[in-house]
């Protein structure tokens, strides 16, 4: 009994860990999330503001001018750049997080299974316990009418 005891502290210390595991999976996706969305919103302004530099262009421009927004687009495209680094590294944290989670999820499942067969086995036992006591009382039983069919017969 002890042994099980043991036991199901280790599955609730293992379901404890699981769902840290999962809970910290779900933060991790709802940074990649946000970052998925600043990565938009650099894609978007950087498609707006080129845009915009096209149609100010065919009105008036100067070199001045040009190099600047060269200068401007060069920063958001390494701000892009960034970005995409961070949303890798968003993606091997996700990996790394379901990796410890489909472990901690293993080990949850291998302690419920040592359980269950730990149980089946004192269910088998107890049943073997009752069937040989129930076979010695009919045993019993079948000794008693023995004699008491031997003492009527004399």
């Amino acid at each position: 009994m002890a042994g099980q005891q043991t036991l199901l502290l280790a599955i609730d210390l293992a379901t404890t860990r699981r769902d840290e595991a999962h809970a910290q999976l779900q933060n991790i996706k709802h940074a990649q999330a946000h970052a998925q969305d600043q990565m938009q919103q650099l894609q978007q302004y950087a498609v707006e503001t080129e845009q915009r530099w096209l149609q100010g262009a065919q009105i008036s421009t100067s070199p001045e001018m040009l190099r600047h927004h060269y200068q401007f687009m060069g920063r958001l495209d390494q701000a892009i750049l960034l970005q995409e680094g961070v949303l890798a590294n968003q993606e091997q944290r996700i990996e790394a997080a379901r990796q410890l989670l489909m472990q901690a999820e293993s080990r949850l499942s291998s302690f419920k299974q040592v359980l269950a067969s730990r149980r089946a086995t004192i269910v088998k036992t107890r049943q073997r316990q009752e069937q040989k006591q129930m076979d010695e009382f009919a045993s019993q039983q079948s000794q008693r009418q023995q004699r008491l069919q031997a003492e009527n017969e004399i």
